[in-house]
């Protein structure tokens, strides 16, 4: 069996993670709505446009053109424990519901949550002690109505830094809802 080497895979991930973080697709109907972090994306409100490109505020909906909704909250900052995987000095928290508002059940596996830092994609945190554990329903569909809350950690530098969290619904398609804002 032959093994690939390391740098060959840090490479894929990088661009995998540069790619993954792209701007919407063009017939892709971005459109946004306040909303408290607390609360359930406003599915069935009027909503605004979002010009395709646009980094939505934290709190706010990002509507697909499949009818799936998402709001991420604002970020969470905290200090990893020791059991956290990878350690880090200090991470932040991101509150997602997914609300799904079209006509067929959605697949959270197919979710792809990344995290940038500048033009550096974060190592997202997994922190059992602190309840940060991923997407731990990913096997599960979203049926039509139906809203799903998860919650993801990344790593982020001590300094307060901007930060870019980008959300697609499909890993297989271009279209992404960017959240930007900083930690």
């Amino acid at each position: 069996m032959r093994r690939t080497p390391k740098p060959i895979l840090v490479v894929l991930c990088a661009l995998l993670g540069v790619t993954a973080c792209g701007t919407s697709a063009a017939d892709d109907d971005a459109t946004t709505a306040p909303a408290s972090a607390s609360s359930a994306p406003t599915a069935g409100k009027e909503r605004t446009t979002t010009p395709s490109g646009t980094v939505v505020d934290f709190g706010s909906d990002h509507r697909f053109s499949s009818g799936l909704v998402v709001t991420v909250s604002p970020p969470n900052t905290f200090r990893p424990s020791e059991s956290a995987y990878p350690q880090s000095a200090r991470a932040a928290a991101f509150g997602i519901a997914i609300y799904n508002n079209g006509e067929k059940p959605y697949r959270l596996s197919s979710l792809s949550v990344t995290a940038m830092i500048g033009d550096r994609t974060a190592e997202q945190v997994v922190d059992a002690t602190r309840g940060y554990n991923g997407i731990v329903d990913a096997d599960k569909d979203v049926q039509p109505g139906q809203t799903v809350r998860v919650v993801l950690a990344f790593a982020v530098p001590e300094q307060p830094t901007p930060v870019r969290l980008c959300l697609r619904p499909d890993a297989a398609t271009s279209t992404t809802a960017v959240y930007g804002g900083s930690v």
